[in-house]
């Protein structure tokens, strides 16, 4: 019983020494890599984080708006066709 308890422990004390070591954490925003103080850097983040939002935010309203213009051009055409 003994035995069996210490090789558990062993393999769980081995699977978290691989996986804190395979999981390395990558840094999203390398620009803020140079930042030394944890309130700087969080703050570069968070500012790159919400510049990276409003990019993909105008592109999705420049997509929706060409597609409800489309949709009504062909509303359109259909009503004034019949």
């Amino acid at each position: 019983m003994r035995t069996a308890f210490i090789i558990i422990i062993t393999m769980m004390l081995g699977f978290f020494a691989l996986a804190s070591n395979v999981m390395a954490k990558e840094t999203k925003y390398p620009m803020c890599t140079d930042k030394t103080d944890w309130f700087e850097k969080n703050w570069c983040e968070t500012v790159e984080f919400q510049k990276q939002g409003w990019e993909d935010g105008k592109a999705q309203l420049a997509k929706d708006k060409e597609t409800v213009t489309t949709f009504f051009n062909k509303v359109i055409s259909y009503v004034t066709q019949n």
